[in-house]
């Protein structure tokens, strides 16, 4: 296998507690190598593990693992860990791995999981939801759809994530997150395959003046995944939709790198929301 055949690659520098008394990767942290990768994956099909296995009724656990060393990694190497779903049995998973250095393969393996019953730990086949996302990331299909709308009709999933983000994990006051203007809001949701909710945000759309991007919040295990910028994308959409040539936001101080990347540029001077640090940012659209 080559680099290239593979649609998901982690990448990580190797660090000296990794290195051992021959000066190379310890063979045996390869292995947490591509656990790390696993976890890379998931994150990769929009599938928060926990709840995504809750869901589906069933668990993955480990049958076999295989490795074969071609090369050695040395301190300091940037590698990449390439991940892919093999095939799918009646109850098991079968993952190819393999660890770059840029495009010389260093070590590569298999890993063997089983679908099964998380209370007795026997076997069940596995859902077909599961292999259907797996055919669709494998075959370059999106992971996740955003959709738009009302209070009405998103507000209970997208409050849940809100709830979940500013109130449990940032410590926002509950009577701070939910106010009025939900009622009059564009709210948009994203949601994977098995439609289980990711991300949220909301659009102000005033009659004039800046339209006013805010609530949004992605849960904690797919940040990073490209769910906050779809839908990101859809409120900007949405103001353009409505003839707005501004967006504004208040952008926390640490999402403020990825507001940037999305064309927002700050305009003022750093202020403090709810006991968090935000800078106010703008962008046309």
């Amino acid at each position: 296998m080559k680099r290239s055949d593979y649609r998901f690659r982690d990448r990580l520098r190797v660090r000296w507690a990794e290195i051992d008394a021959q000066k190379i990767v310890f063979n045996g942290h390869y292995l947490m190598y591509f656990d790390t990768a696993i976890a890379g994956y998931w994150r990769a099909l929009a599938l928060p593990y926990a709840p995504t296995m809750e869901a589906l009724g069933g668990d993955l656990y480990v049958r076999k693992a295989t490795l074969e060393y071609h090369a050695s990694a040395r301190y300091d190497d940037l590698l990449e860990v390439g991940m892919r779903r093999a095939r799918v049995g009646t109850s098991s998973i079968v993952f190819e791995a393999a660890v770059f250095r840029g495009e010389e393969r260093l070590v590569s393996g298999e890993l063997v999981y089983v679908y099964a019953d998380p209370a007795t730990q026997t076997s069940r086949p596995v859902p077909e939801a599961l292999r259907a996302i797996f055919d669709g990331f494998e075959s370059g299909e999106p992971m996740f759809e955003v959709r738009t709308g009302n209070w009405d009709e998103l507000g209970p999933q997208a409050q849940a994530i809100r709830h979940a983000v500013f109130v449990e994990e940032q410590g926002v006051p509950l009577a701070m997150e939910h106010d009025a203007a939900d009622a009059t809001a564009v709210h948009a949701l994203a949601v994977n395959r098995l439609g289980l909710p990711l991300a949220t945000g909301r659009l102000l759309s005033p009659a004039q003046g800046d339209a006013r991007i805010g609530r949004m919040a992605v849960i904690q295990a797919l940040r990073g995944s490209g769910v906050g910028r779809g839908v990101l994308d859809a409120l900007l959409q949405a103001a353009r939709g409505r003839g707005h040539s501004q967006v504004t936001l208040h952008a926390q101080e640490s999402a403020a790198a990825f507001y940037r990347r999305a064309g927002f540029n700050p305009t003022g001077a750093p202020f403090e929301e709810a006991g968090i640090t935000h800078i106010e940012m703008k962008r046309a659209v």
